[in-house]
C-alpha cells in the first residue's frame, strides 16, 4: 500500500542506516547480509526513481541551479542528504527563501526530497519535479527524516523480464500464483540470501526470483503547480456525474474502487477486502487526501496498483470478484470495519487493526 506509505522491519537484515546513503554512494549496502543487488540511491532514489545514479543527478541539478556545493561544505552544510515534510496537511514550496515568493509546487504529509542547500531557515529542495525552497518550520532533517522515511516509505520491484512467475513458496519446483508482466511493480516484503524476494501479490505472499526484478526504495513526492492543476482537472471531469456530499458514486467509480480492493486485497477474506475500500473512503472524507475516490487511488505515490496499471487493467477487464464489489458498494456507503484508518500495510508487528495480512492504522 500506499500513499502503504515498517517496511524495513520486515527486510532481513536491512537497516535505516542504508538510507544515510552513505556519502551519496550510488549502491546501498545490506546490514550484515552482503549487498543487495539493483537497490539504487537509497532514500535519494525519490528524485528519480528510475535513476541508477541519484548522486548525478544531485550535482548536476545544484550545478544547473548555480549552487556552490564547495562553499556549502565549507558552512558544513550537507547537500544530497533526506528532508521529509512536517505537515498534516501541505507545506508550500517556493521559487525563493521567502514567504512572498511565488508557490512552485506543494509536499504533502509523508512526502520527502533531497538537500540541494540551506539558508536563513529555509532549505532548497527536490522532491519529484519539484525544486524550490521550504520553510524548516516544517521540515524534518537527521534522525527525524530518517524514522519517518522508515515508517512511510516502501520497497518495490519493478519486474526486468518479459514474463516472471510469481510463487508460492521460493523454488523453482513450487506452485505458481500467477504471472507478472515486464515493468510490473510490486511491493517487496523481505529479501532472502538465497536469491529469492517475497513479494506482495494481491494481499498474499508470493516470491520472485531477483535475477528478474529491480529494486528501489520510494518515498513519495510532491507535486508542481502544473501538476497540481492537471491532477485537479482530470478529478472534476471524474466528479462530473457524482454527488460526494452525500458520498453516492456511479456504477462506474464503485467498479474503479472495487478493482483497487481486489488488486490489493483479493486473495484477503471479505473483512479484508472492506477494510482497504474502508480506507479508502476514510481519505475521501480526509482534508488530508482529495475528496473524490479516483482522486484518492491515483494520487501520486499512494497506490502501487494504480501506480502500474494493474488496476485499470482489472477495470478495463471487467473480471473483478464479485466480493470485490460488494465491499466496494458496502464502503460507498459508509460501512467501515477499521473506524477512521486511513493507511494499511502489510502487517510487521506494526501497532494497528489487524484483518489478514495487513494492518490498518
Amino acid at each position: 500500500m500506499a500513499k502503504s506509505r515498517k517496511l524495513f522491519a520486515a527486510l532481513t537484515g536491512i537497516t535505516m542506516s542504508f538510507v544515510m546513503l552513505a556519502e551519496m554512494s550510488v549502491t546501498a549496502q545490506a546490514a550484515g547480509a552482503g549487498q543487495i543487488e539493483d537497490l539504487r540511491g537509497g532514500v535519494a532514489s525519490i528524485l528519480n526513481p528510475a535513476s541508477a545514479n541519484s548522486a548525478e543527478i544531485v550535482n548536476a541539478t545544484a550545478k544547473e541551479l548555480n549552487v556552490d556545493l564547495e562553499h556549502q561544505k565549507e558552512e558544513q552544510i550537507e547537500t544530497g542528504t533526506l528532508v521529509m515534510a512536517n505537515v498534516q496537511n501541505a507545506l508550500n514550496v517556493r521559487s525563493d527563501a521567502n514567504e512572498e515568493a511565488s508557490k512552485v509546487g506543494k509536499l504533502y504529509k509523508d512526502c520527502g526530497g533531497t538537500i540541494l542547500e540551506r539558508r536563513d531557515g529555509w532549505t532548497k529542495l527536490q522532491s519529484g519535479n519539484i525544486i524550490g525552497w521550504a520553510s524548516d518550520e516544517y521540515l524534518l532533517f537527521g534522525e527525524d527524516a530518517l524514522t519517518l522515511a522508515n515508517d512511510v516509505g516502501r520497497m518495490i520491484a519493478v519486474v526486468d523480464t518479459e514474463t516472471l512467475r510469481v510463487r508460492t513458496q521460493p523454488g523453482t519446483d513450487t506452485g505458481v500464483l500467477g504471472l507478472l508482466p515486464k515493468g510490473e511493480i510490486v511491493e517487496v516484503l523481505s529479501k532472502s540470501d538465497d536469491g529469492w524476494v517475497c513479494i506482495d501479490y494481491e494481499g498474499a505472499d508470493g516470491y520472485v526470483s531477483s535475477e528478474y526484478v529491480v529494486l528501489d526504495f520510494q518515498i513519495d513526492a510532491g507535486e508542481t503547480m502544473e501538476e497540481i492543476k492537471a491532477r485537479e482537472e482530470a478529478e472534476a471531469e471524474a466528479k462530473r456525474h457524482v454527488n460526494y456530499g452525500a458520498y453516492t458514486t456511479d456504477a462506474d467509480t464503485t467498479l474503479l474502487l472495487a478493482a483497487l480492493i481486489q488488486c490489493e486485497a483479493g486473495g484477503e477474506s471479505y473483512d479484508g477486502q472492506l477494510a482497504v475500500g474502508a480506507v479508502v473512503m476514510n481519505r475521501v472524507r480526509s482534508g488530508a487526501y482529495p475528496d473524490s475516490i479516483h482522486g484518492v487511488i491515483y494520487a501520486s505515490g499512494q497506490f502501487t496498483p494504480a501506480l502500474n496499471g494493474k488496476v485499470n487493467a482489472l477495470y478495463e477487464s471487467g473480471k473483478i470478484k464479485s466480493s470485490c464489489i460488494q465491499a466496494a458498494q458496502e464502503a460507498v456507503s459508509g460501512v467501515s470495519n477499521v473506524g477512521a484508518c486511513t493507511h494499511f500495510r502489510r502487517n510487521n508487528g506494526r501497532e494497528g487493526i489487524v484483518i489478514g495480512n495487513h494492518v490498518f492504522y
